[in-house]
């Protein structure tokens, strides 16, 4: 292990690209998050519907901002640069300090700037801060099992598909869900972000 690895304790930081800025939540965002997440097709692979209206966003912000003080989710609202307008979500979370893990995840992007430079931006900023700021040596991300835009997407950055989490988790609805597992580790992440720097030169 190396000794000069910095303090691994993930922390608010606003980060930004050419076209788009991550921030921490606040309760100030809950329109915001509201208008650009209010698309029942986001929804589709997660239970509950955290913009099912203006009160379930709020509600969902305040337990993110006490997963928050609790050390286990850093949670993010995605801003559009040239707006200034929210155009999704995402966080750090199953934060594990001791073994330098940690995912991204509870991503969400509003359709209008799926399938663009948004994820790809986003992702590479979490990763270098997770891998070059904060030590980590293991990147985790999630999605469900039959989630293929999702899958396609996390392959498309470079992360590893590992397999299948069966029986993971009891949604609210009483399904079971299976959870597809992939990770980026630091070994990987020079040769992944390069790859992610090439993709953003050609958007």
């Amino acid at each position: 292990m190396n000794n000069q690895r910095p303090q691994f304790k993930p922390k608010p930081v606003k980060l930004k690209s050419d076209d788009i800025s991550l921030r921490p939540l606040s309760l100030d965002d809950a329109d915001g998050f509201y208008q650009a997440g209010n698309y029942p097709e986001l929804w589709q692979w997660v239970t509950p519907n955290y913009c099912l209206s203006l009160e379930t966003t709020k509600q969902w912000i305040k337990k993110s901002l006490l997963e928050h003080a609790r050390d286990q989710h850093i949670p993010f609202v995605i801003v559009d640069n040239s707006t200034d307008n929210i155009i999704g979500s995402t966080r750090y979370c199953s934060i594990r300090a001791a073994d330098r893990n940690i995912e991204i995840g509870h991503t969400f992007i509003s359709p209008d700037f799926q399938r663009s430079h948004v994820n790809t931006q986003a992702k590479l900023l979490l990763l270098t801060h997770a891998f070059e700021k904060l030590g980590a040596i293991r990147v985790e991300l999630r999605t469900h099992e039959e989630n293929w835009q999702s899958r396609n997407a996390i392959e498309r950055i470079g992360a590893s598909f590992e397999g299948v989490l069966r029986n993971l988790r009891i949604l609210r609805d009483g399904t079971i869900r299976n959870t597809a597992l992939f990770s980026i580790t630091e070994q990987e992440w020079p040769e992944v972000k390069i790859a992610l720097q090439l993709k953003m030169s050609k958007i």
